[in-house]
């Protein structure tokens, strides 16, 4: 992982715009190239066995992929850490599969539940880093 390249905050509806990069071990998105996506969302599906579960942020689903490490924290109450219908922040490795949803593995997990505003704030966050950042880095690759 090469962590000199951004996390680049997105909406999941984006990523179906990223493609392989053929020269790195790395995704390019209009000329902007990144390994690591940060993404905030509702888990809609409980976590499996393998520490999969589904996150929608309004304009498309994801699979964010848990390690062990997250899979076998669990808050006092002995529930499992990440919930069903929670508001999380994600940030991890992006993987493009063909005929499938992207799968993120996470580096990074934060439960915003306790946060209400954060979802209307995201979206701002988002624009604002795709005006600021990468409307620029697109236009001049296109």
């Amino acid at each position: 992982m090469d962590y000199s390249l951004a996390a680049l905050k997105l909406l999941c509806v984006q990523l179906k715009d990223a493609r392989e990069s053929p020269s790195q071990n790395a995704v390019t998105l209009g000329g902007i190239l990144f390994q690591r996506v940060w993404l905030q969302g509702v888990l809609v599906s409980p976590p499996d066995d393998d520490g999969r579960l589904l996150l929608d942020d309004g304009t498309g689903v994801v699979q964010i992929y848990l390690s062990g490490d997250f899979r076998i924290r669990r808050w006092n109450t002995g529930v499992f850490f990440f919930d069903f219908w929670m508001y999380v922040m994600v940030v991890g490795g992006f993987v493009i599969r063909t005929d499938d949803i992207p799968v993120i593995k996470v580096h990074k997990i934060v439960d915003l539940s306790a946060f209400p505003d954060r979802e209307a704030m995201w979206y701002l966050e988002v624009m604002e880093a795709y005006k600021l950042f990468y409307q620029p880095l697109i236009e001049d690759f296109v």
